[in-house]
């Protein structure tokens, strides 16, 4: 009994130096591929990167991680030609192969959510306008035009929608006109836009658009999505 009770003791303690061992590898690859993923053309001020799946260095073997978690900070990327500021992006990805290098390469399929606040999207717009959430799923977009040497400023209720899967467009339900002729053509070129977002990873698209209190939560999702640092 004293030599089985001395087997399992040694089988208990070598499995948890094998365990810690697994994790240690897992985390230092995790740091080594945080400077190597790219969402795109994107550049983010900090990514963070999670393997799942146990044990690790048998994924690692295999050159293939069956779900890994990224999350990049401060991303900067671009719309419409206008540069825009992602406060947020977090992104699942599954199926994913590693290159020579065991360097992270690509994944067979990948979904997440980007956030951009209201002001980084106001900048990204290039109209002279602010933008804020308007409650109920609404935007609330502000500016202003100058009609017979004085300034009027407007806000109008805006629904924000995407189009062919690339583009967010912002649009005022209605602009109260008061009379004035071409006053609603004038207060829509300062408050109307659409803004494609460029540079995504090759395979990955955007899928839904929604306003939020905290700011605009785009939805992406993608197939064969090439992550590869260029």
């Amino acid at each position: 009994m004293r030599a089985l009770r001395t087997v399992l003791i040694l089988a208990v303690v070598l499995g948890g130096l094998l365990v810690g061992a697994d994790r240690l590898a897992a985390s230092y690859v995790e740091s080594e591929a945080a400077g190597g993923v790219r969402m795109g053309t994107a550049r983010a001020e900090s990514t963070d990167v999670d393997i799942k799946g146990f044990p690790f260095l048998t994924q690692v073997v295999d050159k293939r991680f069956d779900e890994v978690d990224v999350r990049l900070t401060g991303v900067r990327a671009t719309a419409g030609g206008h540069p825009v500021r992602i406060g947020e992006l977090t992104a699942t990805l599954h199926d994913v192969t590693l290159d020579a290098d065991y360097g992270i390469d690509r994944a067979g399929s990948a979904n997440g959510t980007a956030r951009i606040a209201y002001p980084d999207l106001a900048a990204a717009s290039g109209r002279d306008a602010q933008v804020a959430y308007g409650g109920d799923g609404k935007l609330k977009v502000t500016g202003g035009v100058r009609i017979l040497g004085r300034t009027l400023t407007r806000s109008v209720l805006s629904t924000v929608t995407l189009v062919n899967g690339d583009t967010i467009r912002v649009r005022a339900d209605e602009v109260p006109g008061e009379g004035i002729p071409g006053l609603e053509d004038m207060v829509r070129a300062r408050t109307d836009f659409d803004r494609r977002i460029e540079g995504l990873p090759k395979g990955m698209r955007l899928t839904k658009v929604e306003a939020r209190e905290d700011g605009l939560v785009v939805t992406v999702a993608g197939e064969n999505v090439t992550l590869k640092a260029g």
